[in-house]
């Protein structure tokens, strides 16, 4: 989960760019409010395939790459968040992308009780 919520920071700031599916091109911009609305994420909701983790990963490692990847996309501010749109939802602005890390790391944080 460390390892997956990382990927996904990645894709927020700009540092991996996944290709859009045919899904997303065609209903993302239609139900991107889910992202970043004041609703909790729904739980069993799908992913996007290159963040999906399936190997072993060192706990203590992941939470220190993930730490630091909040910080930075704390510290970097609006201005240096990414104009690549998101892989499902398309197009997002800052902002959007805010709340969208903000709902996707609750959702997996509680999902593991912290």
């Amino acid at each position: 989960m460390l390892a997956h919520c990382s990927s996904f920071q990645d894709i927020a700031m700009g540092n991996t760019f996944p290709s859009r599916g045919w899904l997303g091109i065609l209903i993302g911009k239609f139900v991107k409010p889910i992202f970043y609305n004041d609703k909790p994420l729904a739980h069993n909701m799908s992913t996007i395939p290159s963040i999906l983790i399936v190997d072993e990963k060192e706990f203590v490692t992941e939470k220190e790459k993930l730490k630091r990847k909040i910080i930075t996309f704390q510290n970097d501010g609006p201005q240096k968040c990414t104009n690549h749109p998101h892989p499902f939802f398309g197009k997002l602005t800052s902002e959007q992308w805010g709340k969208g890390i903000y709902k996707h790391l609750d959702h997996h944080l509680k999902q593991f009780g912290v």
